[in-house]
């Protein structure tokens, strides 16, 4: 199951859930990918990728937060994350 593409809710509750992906390959690493890497800090309720970053919605803060810690430069498709 996709997650939604929704991840630009403003309550506070979702921006603390919320994590920013800079310098990401997006020629190369697809909505699916992000959705694959990042599932295993939580559930992911939004996914949403753009030009060179994404944002992943997560349950809540704790998940968001061990996001950040797993994941915080980490090499993916030759960028550093």
């Amino acid at each position: 199951t996709m997650a939604s593409n929704v991840t630009n809710k403003t309550d506070p509750r979702s921006l603390n859930s919320r994590v920013f992906i800079g310098n990401l390959n997006t020629l190369v690493v697809k909505k699916s990918d992000v959705e694959a890497i990042f599932a295993k800090y939580g559930k992911i309720v939004g996914c949403s990728v753009h030009k060179g970053f994404a944002f992943v919605q997560y349950v809540n803060e704790r998940n968001a937060r061990a996001a950040v810690a797993g994941e915080d430069g980490r090499m993916i498709a030759g960028q550093v994350l």
